[in-house]
């Protein structure tokens, strides 16, 4: 008995040792054949709106239209006023098991979540197109799309590790809203595509004051040319174009190298004359833009209802409008002929319950989110663009894109222009690698711009010397040493020597009551 328990301990001893380094795998959900109508399920969905009161409307018409299709299933709406809001929330409750049964989140987010235990979300990848229960299957009592008719690249976007753990819900790209008629009083004509020296070039121009230290573009003592709202993104879209290095699919960071160096030093020198910032240093884009003070102001597709001297959300006095004319042009390009950006927007997931009933309805309800009365509607609000080719290529959508202008409201020309900038360049958008940690690692990449941009107004020097000091301090304040791909077994490095230590006790432990067991053994033996 004494050596059969030996061996036991052993085998548990080596099983907790390899788990130490085990790998986060999917676990798979076993959808149910029926769905149990006899009972009355509620569930959650935490959704973020910009206090648009539009949007909340378009949440709870599609909750009521789904409660009408499953009439035994209750949806309690949660409303956040940001996505951070929404991640930090779920990490909480991922600890006490409460977390949402339907969530607007991003993969990256996702990847976190993924690190509280396997089966957290809901793997999405076989469900998908299942027969009864998946995308516009049999049973569904709605109108669904099915998983071919979601837009292939935004559907590609959902995957972590080769697994998908979300569907897209809306999609926006990031666009540069122009004051076209500032270009042209400085002497230059838009090109077709724009780049960056285009950019750097008329922003810098731009700077001349008269003698009483007025702008001569614009007549006012202030005018920021080039105002960036996501700099993050703007870091991104700058390396994805230089083929530098940003992140690896297994988490590896890649981010501190000469490539980004070289952007810094760039943006550095344009922050310095005063020629470029970013929203969290000066404010919003389109306030600048809209009060004739900023000519580039770049933003996501989704804050076009925002940009242009008609934009029906203005967040300035009236008497500070200046009338200019609007292009809507994509993000610059280091190489206009192989254009390159961002592609963004919420997605949406749910999570894992002891009841795969409770599951199945927030599977139903997640799928009629991509409904066309839904999908249509939310795109409209702004300058969203509908995941599914059934909403897009439908013939209410087509209807909306082709009364651009008719009003300042549901057809403005600029949120219209907006939604047609994705739509022709959805096979030019791109994401990064997703793994625990790329969150981080966006707020790394964003961070080193506003901290060069500071820095330049302080009459610091952003040289080499600088730029090793900022490498490491983002290193560590971020943690990037620590991600990691989900599914996908790292080198931790060598273990502390505090580590080392007690594994070193412990087997010396077992060891010593393996001798004790042998011993006993030979006694036992040799007496009978």
């Amino acid at each position: 008995m004494k050596k059969q328990l030996f061996l036991c301990l052993l085998v548990l001893l080596c099983l907790a040792l390899t788990g130490c380094h085990g790998k986060n795998e999917a676990t798979a959900f076993a959808l149910p054949d029926t769905f149990d109508t006899t009972r009355n399920f509620e569930i959650t969905f935490w959704a973020k709106n910009d206090t648009n009161m539009t949007q909340v409307q378009i949440y709870k018409d599609a909750i009521a239209g789904f409660e009408a299709a499953y009439p035994n299933v209750t949806v309690n709406l949660r409303l956040y006023t940001d996505y951070g809001r929404i991640y930090n929330d779920v990490i909480t409750n991922i600890a006490t098991s409460t977390t949402p049964n339907v969530c607007i989140t991003y993969p990256d987010h996702i990847a976190t979540y993924l690190t509280g235990g396997t089966g957290t979300v809901v793997p999405l990848s076989d469900i998908l197109t299942d027969e009864k229960w998946g995308l516009g299957g049999s049973e569904v009592n709605f109108d669904a799309p099915t998983a071919r008719e979601v837009v292939p690249k935004f559907l590609e976007e959902c995957k972590i590790s080769g697994v998908t753990y979300a569907l897209p819900f809306m999609r926006s790209t990031e666009a540069m809203y122009v004051n076209k008629t500032f270009v042209e009083k400085l002497g230059y004509t838009l090109p077709e595509t724009l780049t960056w020296d285009f950019v750097w070039e008329v922003s810098e121009a731009a700077m001349k004051k008269d003698a009483d230290g007025n702008y001569l573009v614009n007549g006012q003592k202030v005018m920021i040319p080039f105002i960036y709202k996501s700099t993050d993104n703007m870091m991104i879209q700058y390396l994805h174009q230089m083929n530098a290095g940003y992140s690896a699919q297994e988490g590896d960071i890649l981010i501190f190298n000469d490539q980004t160096r070289a952007v810094l030093k760039e943006i550095a020198s344009h922050g310095k004359t005063g020629a470029f910032s970013t929203f969290k240093i000066s404010s919003y884009p389109a306030n600048f833009l809209n009060a004739g003070q900023c000519i580039f102001a770049c933003d996501s597709t989704a804050g076009a209802t925002w940009m242009g001297s008609d934009a029906p959300l203005i967040d300035i006095a009236e008497e500070n409008l200046v009338e200019f004319e609007t292009a809507v042009m994509t993000i610059p390009q280091l190489d206009p002929q192989n254009p390159s950006m961002i592609s963004q927007g919420p997605s949406v997931c749910i999570f894992n319950k002891e009841d795969p009933q409770e599951v199945l309805a927030s599977w139903l309800f997640m799928q009629y989110l991509l409904t066309n009365d839904v999908q249509i509607a939310y795109a409209q609000t702004e300058g969203y663009v509908p995941v599914t080719l059934k909403a897009q290529q439908s013939d209410m959508y087509q209807d909306y894109l082709s009364r651009e202008g008719e009003d300042n409201q549901l057809y403005y020309n600029i949120k219209l222009q907006a939604s047609r900038l994705l739509i022709d360049n959805t096979e030019n958008t791109f994401v990064t690698p997703v793994f625990n940690g790329s969150a981080s690692l966006r707020d790394a990449a964003g961070q080193m711009i506003e901290s060069v941009t500071k820095s330049t107004r302080r009459r610091q020097t952003v040289d080499d010397e600088y730029l090793d000091k900022l490498f490491n301090e983002m290193n560590a304040l971020y943690r990037l040493d620590q991600t990691g791909a989900i599914g996908v077994q790292k080198d931790l490095g060598p273990l502390p020597s505090t580590a080392s230590a007690l594994l070193i006790a412990l087997v010396a432990v077992w060891a010593l009551m393996g001798l004790y067991a042998l011993s006993t053994l030979l006694r036992s033996r040799r007496k009978q």
